[in-house]
């Protein structure tokens, strides 16, 4: 265990020594669109006072809601909701613009979560209605080629709602709500193929929705979307296999329940705190503390300044700062982030963006 912290805690400092040489990241914000957002946005958040420039259009597509980086930075993927579709798109080096390249059906209804395997060479997404997942490769222009793999969940209630590959790229997790399991496929990213391995069963009604990896790969958290928690699991990389040891309640201890539902679950890039979005009626940002010896979760609080509706929230890569999009405030909110406690304080930065989903970071060159 120990060794396993120390390496990690290594492999921890070299990401963020690295990250910490940027001034700036581009910032792309996903969205459903509708006669007012018409597709992705970009901004720039400045580390020096995490303020964030008025968005732009970056690049028009239907409903993006989720959005992916190619490892060379030089593509954008972006799943389609409404269209049943998977988009790749090319990123300008100089003004952050998106140009599309092409779209490939995603053979399920509303395609709601993806990821780029980290070879490059495949787009791996979840389709929340039927439940399914998919695989399908990239180009080498970066544009998608037809589906390599695709994966039918079989249950009574069926919903795909994120993928997700282990460090090593060997097995593909993929959250099923409907079926209160996370279906774990061997993938084999030369073939682009997604093979049944097995499953983890979450508890019964939690809904899982998203998932996260510690940065050490040993641990993973899953929001429980219908129950309101929050899962910590081992990972046994060797296996595909996940074990629970821990699951809590992302309300505080004095709030009855009445209703609501998780959005997101996000690690800190130092891997010592944990924070889960709650949504209406709740409209917080749930904090908690990682033990690094114990690998122990415990509350730490909850912030809610100007948040309403959080769906996806993200932390750049140095740590400072998250980002909540607030998906029916209209708007995206900064906190700055106390290295010591995970406690988040409100900067009174916001910015206007229509419907936004998904919040990305991106280094500029």
């Amino acid at each position: 265990m120990s060794f396993r912290i120390s390496l990690a805690a290594l492999l921890c400092a070299a990401m963020l020594t690295s990250a910490e040489a940027q001034e700036k990241f581009r910032v792309y914000f996903g969205t459903y669109t509708d006669e007012v957002s018409k597709g992705i946005y970009q901004s720039e958040l400045n580390l020096k006072d995490g303020s964030l420039s008025e968005p732009t259009l970056a690049g028009e597509t239907s409903s993006p809601s989720f959005l992916a980086f190619h490892p060379n930075g030089k593509f954008l993927y972006a799943v389609n909701e409404r269209d049943a579709s998977v988009s790749a798109l090319a990123i300008d080096d100089t003004t952050g613009k998106l140009t599309v390249l092409n779209s490939q059906p995603s053979q399920g209804g509303a395609p709601c979560h993806l990821i780029v395997d980290p070879t490059g060479k495949n787009v791996l997404a979840a389709n929340y209605s039927g439940g399914s997942c998919i695989c399908i490769p990239i180009k080498a222009d970066g544009s998608l080629d037809k589906a390599s793999s695709f994966q039918q969940h079989v249950g009574k209630r069926i919903n795909g709602h994120s993928i997700h590959v282990d460090p090593a790229n060997k097995f593909a997790l993929c959250c099923d709500l409907g079926l209160d399991k996370v279906i774990v496929y061997a993938f084999d990213a030369d073939k682009g193929t997604l093979t049944p391995h097995g499953a983890f069963d979450t508890p019964q009604g939690s809904g899982p929705r998203h998932f996260a990896w510690h940065p050490d790969g040993t641990t993973a958290y899953i929001n429980g979307e219908s129950n309101l928690t929050i899962i910590a699991c081992d990972y046994n990389a060797d296996k595909g296999l996940l074990t629970q040891t821990q699951v809590l309640s992302t309300l505080p201890t004095d709030v009855k329940r009445n209703g609501g539902s998780t959005a997101e679950t996000v690690v800190h890039p130092s891997g010592r705190f944990v924070y889960v979005s709650n949504r209406d009626p709740y409209n917080s940002i749930a904090i908690f503390s990682l033990d690094q010896q114990t690998r122990k979760l415990t509350a730490v609080g909850h912030q809610s300044t100007g948040v309403k509706t959080p769906r996806n929230f993200a932390i750049e890569p140095t740590g400072q700062y998250m980002l909540v999009a607030n998906q029916s405030g209209g708007n995206v909110i900064v906190f700055r982030i106390d290295q010591t406690t995970g406690e988040l304080s409100p900067t009174s930065i916001s910015v206007k963006v229509p419907n936004p989903v998904c919040v990305r970071f991106m280094a500029i060159k």
